[in-house]
């Protein structure tokens, strides 16, 4: 039986005889922190917070095991004393932290599923991207500069006085993974100029992991680094956004009431792959650097070199115990090994005489330019040699070249048309889109699927792309996510609100002639008149909740759903606190509704006045809409407050078969939210039409006489529930603004197509995309920003973005 961690705390800074104060002052947690830990009132605790407290406290080894004991029910000690970094220099070298203990039961579950999931994503990416067609091309590298890297005894993890044995580092993508489990830390950083292969190199590191015959005892998991903001997001809670995005099933709770990803995390299970470190803002990289310095766990950055030295510097320090290394540039053999093996045709026997030229295949037409590099000296040699040496720049260039049979690589050679190192770059990226488009589409994905578009014309899939990519830049320089719930995100707050208004002015007008003509007797000119105010009542309304929502930084509340519908409440879908989740879903529903029911007042009151020829000025309709807005937004209110407050006891997470493809992840969201207008429609009805009685019962004295009879309560009913459940599903779930942005707006205006889903797929099979996770990025952030660029160029209404640069506070 373990001891109780916030007793057990107590107990020990008691006997140091420190306040609370003085213990945060010396570890530098926050004192509030520090009181919930003591008082219990934080469940979801962190290894590396307990170890600054027990190196404030000075506890010896045998507390030390108390305390992490109490903190994991096991064992294992908490590192001694310098096993963390202080402050921004260097740490102390200390003994490396024990091995964790054995983990059974959920957690181990957890972990091996994700890494089934890990592993076969990645199988899958690294099969699209055809990096084994023909074979892969070379990866090398070289340690990096002493000055980017720790002191080779704190890589060690040794203790005082510690002689560091020489670690070899040599290798290539081949053995990867040995290389990296030579480092006793674990941290290591992967340096490399711009398409030098860095991100080759990172997924091939994790198949490796969880592919040998013994598994890392962590699950290697790459994370996108370049949109983390470490000033205003913990690493931790990051890392766990992250994982519940790209592995939704990990959303499902603990016994300790906290999810599955942040479990993982906590118990040191994940091993943080960050690819992009350069891609991090750069006002925000001294603070990203100060953060993961202020972690001890194992972990792989990737980042541009000179990037990366630029934030060592300005942080005094290296990532703390990490080794490095630095990718070198392809060979002049590493080309002509591959790219005559890029082409599949025929030699013709015209060709047949190099042979023996020495520069690859029979006839390829790659000899010129292999000549041009082994033998030439001009300006051609020296604008190829400067950029046909990392892997990105040979791969567009098979792309443009061995792919298209209509093209001669000899016309690289062509110094009047290419001067100099930029306009050959320029050449080979602004190619690539038009080439892959002019060629038939695969017939199949890399998971065997049927594509939905095999066609598409050249030019307005680049135009198109080229949107995409100024979205990104709009929505932040330095954002490489392309995720299909933020596309509406480029378009103005206005004219999204706008579209909202519409949507829900459509749904409720044809909800609202639709009951009308079934369960009403009115004739059909006062039916239309009804609904064609109705409709825009409502509609503002809604309109009205969304921009309040929206300027209130609520977006991120229509982001992917990560829970499924069920016709039974589970311990799973009411959690730990079902009276707190009832209360907010009931608050957020009491706001919503009762604006709607004022808005359904002054339509019904405005309506019946114009019907009846009497002008709406009259103090009685005045008085009259004044009670209708209190009583219908009070019958609304409570009715939308109680569905959705019960509704959350039939939402459990998502199923770990969910993975998290940016198109399984739209069809998910797809059946959650038309199996949450299946339910919000009928439990609408009956809330508004039962209770609407109920409540205008209790008030029928007081408010004087109030006309419910059977027929009124089923019509507003019904209305509010076809209506109100179609407003809110386009406007509050991440697939209706798909569909009202993306699949509506955006084509009528001629940015995007009318399937994006089947564009983003198709530009991922073609190879412009890439896939991370539930989000799709450019095949290399250098397209990406050639695209935007191109695509401002040419239209000049989409003006470049402009951005404050950060707070560089005094350093």
């Amino acid at each position: 039986m373990t001891e109780d961690l916030g007793t057990l705390l107590r107990g020990l800074r008691d006997r140091a005889d420190l306040t609370q104060e003085q213990v945060a002052e010396r570890s530098g947690i926050s004192v509030r922190t520090i009181r919930r830990l003591e008082s219990g009132g934080s469940t979801n605790h962190r290894m590396g917070t307990v170890n600054l407290l027990a190196d404030a406290l000075g506890l010896e080894e045998e507390d030390r095991l108390r305390l992490a004991a109490a903190l994991t029910g096991s064992s294992a000690a908490i590192p001694g004393p310098g096993a963390g970094p202080q402050g921004r220099g260097l740490p102390d070298p200390a003994p490396a932290p024990p091995p964790r203990p054995p983990v059974h039961g959920a957690l181990a579950e957890a972990a091996r599923e994700l890494a089934t999931e890990v592993r076969r994503r990645w199988r899958r990416e690294e099969a699209q991207r055809r990096v084994h067609d023909p074979f892969p091309l070379p990866v090398r590298w070289q340690p990096a500069p002493a000055a980017l890297t720790d002191r080779p005894e704190n890589i060690q993890r040794l203790g005082p006085g510690g002689t560091p044995r020489e670690v070899d580092l040599g290798g290539d993508l081949r053995s990867m993974a040995e290389v990296y489990l030579r480092i006793p830390s674990g941290r290591l950083v992967v340096l490399g100029r711009a398409g030098s292969g860095k991100s080759i190199l990172t997924i091939r590191l994790v198949l490796d992991l969880l592919e040998s015959p013994a598994p890392h005892s962590r699950v290697p998991v790459i994370f996108s680094i370049g949109s983390w903001d470490p000033s205003t997001t913990a690493l931790r809670d990051w890392l766990i956004s992250r994982l519940l995005r790209d592995h939704p099933h990990l959303a499902r709770r603990s016994s300790g009431g906290a999810t599955l990803a942040a479990v993982l995390v906590d118990a040191d299970l994940i091993l943080p792959v960050l690819d992009g470190f350069d891609e991090i803002a750069e006002g925000l990289r001294r603070d990203a650097l100060d953060a993961l310095n202020a972690t001890s766990t194992p972990l792989v950055l990737t980042s541009r070199r000179e990037e990366y030295a630029e934030a060592v510097r300005a942080a005094h320090a290296p990532l703390v115990w990490a080794g490095g290394i630095e990718l070198t540039d392809l060979t002049l053999d590493d080309l002509a090994d591959y790219l005559p093996r890029t082409t599949r045709g025929v030699p013709t026997d015209a060709s047949t005489d190099s042979a023996d030229s020495g520069t690859g295949a029979p006839g390829s037409p790659w000899d010129a330019v292999l000549t041009e590099l082994r033998t030439g000296r001009g300006p051609a040699h020296t604008n190829l040699a400067a950029v046909l040496t990392t892997p990105l720049m040979v791969i567009l260039a098979r792309t443009l070249y061995s792919e298209t049979p209509d093209r001669d690589p000899a016309e690289l050679l062509d110094t009047a048309r290419f001067p100099s190192v930029k306009s050959l770059d320029e050449h080979l990226l602004a190619g690539f889109v038009p080439a892959v488009y002019r060629r038939r589409a695969p017939e199949r994905d890399a998971a065997g699927h049927q594509p939905r578009t095999p066609y598409a014309d050249a030019a307005r899939a680049e135009r198109r792309l080229g949107y995409l990519a100024h979205h990104l830049v709009r929505l932040d320089r330095e954002r490489q996510d392309l995720a299909w719930w933020q596309l509406g995100d480029s378009l103005s707050r206005s004219t999204r609100t706008l579209a909202f208004v519409l949507a829900s002015v459509v749904s409720i007008t044809l909800a609202d002639w639709l009951v009308g003509l079934l369960l009403t007797p009115l004739p059909l000119g006062e039916l239309l008149l009804q609904g064609s105010l109705m409709g825009p009542a409502a509609g503002l309304a809604f309109g009205a909740v969304y921009a309040l929502v929206d300027r209130s930084g609520g977006g991120t509340a229509f982001e992917p759903t990560r829970i499924r519908l069920t016709l039974r409440a589970t311990h799973e879908s009411l959690g730990r606190r079902p009276l707190r989740t009832f209360a907010v879903r009931f608050g957020h529903g009491l706001i919503g509704g009762a604006v709607m029911g004022v808005g359904c007042a002054c339509a019904l009151t405005v309506g019946r006045a114009l019907a009846a020829g009497t002008s709406v000025t009259d103090p009685r309709i005045i008085e009259g809409t004044l009670i209708n807005m209190l009583v219908l937004g009070l019958i609304f209110g409570s009715a939308a407050g109680l569905v959705f407050g019960l509704m959350a006891a039939l939402e459990v997470p998502v199923d770990v078969t969910a993975a998290a493809t940016p198109i399984s992840l739209l069809a998910s969201n797809r059946a959650t939210a038309g199996r949450q207008f299946l339910l919000l429609a009928p439990a609408f009805t009956l809330a508004i039409a039962f209770g609407g009685y109920l409540i205008v019962h209790l008030l029928q004295g007081t408010m004087g006489p109030l006309n419910w009879g059977l027929q009124d309560s089923l019509f507003i009913g019904a209305v509010g529930g076809l209506g109100g459940a179609a407003s809110y599903v386009l406007a509050f779930t991440a697939w209706g603004q798909w569909i009202v942005l993306a699949r509506v707006w955006l084509p009528l205006t001629g940015r995007l197509p009318w399937d994006p889903a089947a564009f983003l797929d198709d530009a991922y099979r073609r190879g412009v995309l890439r896939q991370t996770g539930a989000v799709y990025q450019f095949r290399h952030v250098r397209l990406q920003h050639h695209l935007g660029r191109t695509f401002r160029g040419r239209h000049r209404d989409f003006a470049p973005a402009t951005f404050t640069p950060p707070p560089t506070g005094d350093r």
